[in-house]
């Protein structure tokens, strides 16, 4: 989904910010590298259904716990990874991967000191799809190139994430962030 203007909060020509704001990002180049894994899945099971079991148990059991691990690897570490969401509303950040919605990352809008536009974040920069960490650069959620958010938290790390309209999350970001807890609201 994507955030559009709906008209001003009564004053005409300013922008009306989301309660909550959500979006995604998707990799479709990422089915083909599931497809590949459960081409494994099956090349393990019909190994195991149609062998003849006569060059010995051992290779073969081996081959097809290899071929059923690999592919189930690869399938389910891709799959996990075939899109992000994400959601802002007034107290916290949510990234949610995959269609299972794991791994999971919340932020508290309190920890969060800056929020920052990036238009080209690339896998390359970040040794790949996914969840990734580099020292330098702090942590990421990855699903594609293209444009993406990047958080200054208060302990001084930074976090990044690759979503559609990147520039929308980052205004509801900042005017959550200026907007702060209202009377009696404890954040």
């Amino acid at each position: 989904m994507r955030d559009h203007p709906h008209g001003g909060d009564g004053v005409p020509g300013t922008p009306r910010h989301p309660e909550v704001w959500t979006g995604r990002a998707t990799n479709r180049a990422q089915w083909l590298l599931a497809l590949g894994g459960a081409a494994c899945v099956a090349l393990g099971v019909q190994l195991a259904v149609d062998s003849a079991w006569a060059t010995g148990v051992l290779p073969l059991v081996m081959s097809v716990v290899g071929c059923i691990a690999g592919g189930l690897l690869v399938l389910f570490g891709t799959l996990a990874f075939v899109h992000v969401a994400v959601k802002v509303d007034k107290d916290c950040l949510e990234v949610r991967c995959g269609h299972m919605g794991v791994p999971r990352r919340r932020i508290l809008l309190s920890n969060v000191v800056h929020a920052d536009f990036a238009p080209h974040v690339t896998p390359r920069q970040w040794g790949g799809w996914g969840y990734r960490w580099r020292p330098e650069k702090g942590t990421a959620v990855v699903v594609r190139r293209g444009e993406g958010l990047v958080l200054r938290l208060g302990d001084g790390h930074l976090f990044t994430i690759t979503v559609d309209n990147a520039e929308a999350a980052v205004r509801a970001i900042r005017h959550h962030l200026r907007t702060g807890p209202r009377d009696g609201e404890v954040r």
